[in-house]
């Protein structure tokens, strides 16, 4: 057991993002029984539906975490509700988590916030988090316009603070992993992986325009204004990223593509990790494989240590 397997009770360290609509009780469970933790997402916005998702889980008895999206939250309703629900996990996102810290915490929930920089990694330990999510550029969905690869960052932020550190952006087997742990992670969260397995509700152009995907298969969009993503290449992300900025209503067909499968109805949300993937799998298989992928590398790794070799 390291830190994060102790504060979020999953058997692995390994979490699935809270992609909006995507992460609810089919996929956040699926994970959460392979032996990772599933996270109910609540940035949609529905806030009756996603109060329901998480009374699934908690009645599935599994473990698993929530988020809350700072700046997408219209009022304290979700928070109150998940602070009075049984949570034990949560993350938070998508701006200051100082005025969330406090009633989370006193409602006995432990809180990581995700960063995309030193600088608001500093701010959130001050803050009293109990972890941090470190997204690197790599990662599909909102992003920070000054990009910070997954690489530099976790070795960045490890030498500033000492708190459990989850991976996030560019990782989506065991040999993301192994690297990430080796630069001072103890967690992975895994989304566009988790994205294109079995039990996403996605439809499945969705899954196989991932599949489809090379490792230069996403633009980075809209850096110069809000919100800046990462998204997979097409029609209408190309005219985006030709134009340099992106109108305010371009997501608005985003339901369009998780389960229509229009790819053109909206930018299809993705990570660089995309190039990487070549199969719909369960959510156990992506684990299990996960897992023995991280552990055949550290061990081998292990083995060159002990002989003070490099191969």
């Amino acid at each position: 057991m390291n830190r994060v397997t102790a504060h979020t009770g999953a058997r692995y360290p390994i979490l699935q993002a809270p992609m909006g609509w995507i992460a609810r009780t089919a996929l956040a469970s699926a994970v959460s029984r392979a032996g990772g933790l599933g996270i109910v997402e609540t940035s949609s916005g529905e806030t009756a539906i996603c109060q329901a998702e998480i009374s699934k889980m908690s009645a599935l008895g599994l473990p698993f975490g929530v988020n809350l999206p700072i700046r997408f939250l219209r009022d304290d309703q979700m928070l109150r509700f998940v602070c009075a629900s049984g949570v034990k996990f949560v993350t938070t996102s998508a701006g200051s988590p100082a005025k969330f810290v406090a009633p989370l915490k006193d409602a006995g929930i432990t809180v990581y916030h995700a960063v995309p920089t030193v600088d608001a990694a500093l701010k959130c330990v001050d803050a009293g988090i109990d972890g941090l999510v470190v997204e690197g550029a790599e990662g599909g969905g909102f992003k920070n316009p000054e990009e910070v690869s997954t690489l530099v960052l976790l070795q960045a932020i490890r030498a500033r603070t000492d708190v459990p550190l989850i991976a996030a952006g560019g990782i989506c087997d065991g040999r993301g992993m192994a690297a990430a742990f080796a630069l001072g992670a103890e967690g992975i969260q895994m989304g566009t992986r988790f994205v294109c397995c079995q039990e996403s509700p996605v439809h499945a152009n969705y899954k196989n325009a991932i599949l489809a995907a090379t490792e230069t298969g996403t633009w980075m969009l809209n850096k110069k204004s809000t919100p800046c993503i990462r998204a997979l290449k097409s029609h209408r992300t190309q005219a985006i990223h030709e134009q340099g900025v992106m109108s305010p209503d371009a997501l608005q067909g985003i339901l369009g593509v998780y389960f229509d499968g229009d790819m053109e109805a909206a930018p299809a949300l993705a990570g660089q990790s995309a190039g990487l993937i070549d199969s719909v799998r369960s959510a156990q298989q992506i684990i299990d494989d996960t897992v023995a992928e991280f552990f055949a590398i550290t061990a081998r790794l292990g083995t060159l240590a002990g002989q003070r070799s490099f191969g």
